[in-house]
């Protein structure tokens, strides 16, 4: 499968925000995010970091 973990910088780390994330889409400085049990969420800022070989993607707030 090729879903991922999607994180949020907080304070000096990562809090998880959201897992198996199959669908990412930039909305005007925002983030849409599906996943494969049909959850939707929105997050407000900038793809920090992605790996592939980790399944992860981490988000900062802000541009």
């Amino acid at each position: 499968m090729c879903e991922t973990n999607v994180y949020i910088e907080k304070d000096g780390g990562e809090e998880l925000y959201m897992e198996n994330v199959d669908v990412m889409q930039p909305q005007a400085g925002k983030i849409l995010m599906k996943n494969i049990f049909g959850e939707h969420k929105t997050f407000e800022g900038s793809i920090k970091e992605i790996s592939l070989i980790k399944h992860k993607i981490v988000l900062k707030k802000g541009p």
